[in-house]
């Protein structure tokens, strides 16, 4: 195998994302479900010798060491393989949206080149490779809609209905870490469970990060307004600052700005690269 050329990389919503409390060490303890929706990057990978890695960007310029060459380097110097790739990226999911769009390229990274590159690793060993990168990837990398727990760490696999979602993105974005050390954010919500969530899942809970996410970027508030005038349930996605709600037949958004990214998604049922990892170590 010399090339893997439109390998997709979709994004996620997040349905609800509660904060539970935070522990010693400072980190967040969170409930969420993470949804893929058909919105994606698409990378290709032309195989290199000499042990060379480069990106090329087809699309929107990343930065040079974004997490999709850090994912090929990190592989690599785990494998100590002597092989090389060169990487072409179509990025569509915008940046700072709470979408998930850098933890799924890099997630499908490290299953694209254990394939080129014939390493053979195990899902088991791609994820412990994949925290090291961002909380969310071993999420992309096991490839099913999931409840997730603990500080992320707790992934049990979901099975929701199909559905499609208004998305709007607006251009400003939001930094992750400037809402997550926010004083104003609310740590105590009460822990929910599936079967409760089961019963309406898209219309459960909320999003603990969005009021002061609202408050740093009021951009979010014009959008959520959006979906909220077509009679939508509209909430924010991870922290922000792309919005979403579940759509009926018939409903749109009212007008936004030119600029602003809207998109209708339909969500999936399982990542297109599932099975691309074995299950064993």
């Amino acid at each position: 195998m010399k090339q893997l050329y439109d390998v997709p990389a979709p994004a996620k919503l997040n349905l609800f994302l509660h904060i539970t409390g935070r522990r010693p060490d400072g980190y967040h303890l969170l409930q969420s479900v993470f949804m893929l929706i058909d919105w994606c990057d698409t990378l290709h990978f032309e195989k290199r010798p000499g042990g060379s890695i480069s990106r090329e960007d087809l699309t929107l310029q990343l930065p040079a060491e974004d997490l999709i060459t850090r994912a090929a380097k990190l592989l690599q110097q785990h494998t100590g393989c002597t092989q090389g790739v060169h990487i072409a990226v179509e990025k569509q999911i915008p940046a700072q949206a709470g979408m998930g769009g850098g933890s799924s390229d890099a997630a499908t990274c490290l299953l694209a080149l254990n394939q080129l590159w014939n390493l053979k690793l195990g899902l088991p060993t791609l994820e412990k490779l994949g925290l090291q990168l961002g909380a969310d990837v071993p999420f992309f990398l096991r490839g099913r809609n999931a409840w997730v727990e603990g500080v992320g760490e707790q992934i049990t696999p979901l099975d929701l209905p199909a559905a499609q979602f208004w998305v709007i993105k607006p251009p400003t974005g939001v930094e992750t870490s400037q809402i997550f050390m926010h004083p104003t954010l609310q740590r105590a919500t009460k822990p929910a469970t599936i079967s409760v969530f089961a019963a309406a899942p898209y219309d459960f809970g909320h999003n603990d990060l969005q009021p002061v996410a609202q408050v740093v970027c009021p951009d979010i508030s014009k959008a959520l307004q959006a979906l909220s005038d077509a009679g939508l349930n509209s909430k924010m996605t991870g922290s922000g600052s792309a919005v979403f709600a579940h759509c009926t037949t018939g409903t749109s958004p009212s007008p936004v700005p030119d600029h602003w990214q809207v998109r209708k998604c339909s969500n999936m049922e399982v990542h297109p690269l599932i099975g691309w990892a074995s299950s064993d170590s």
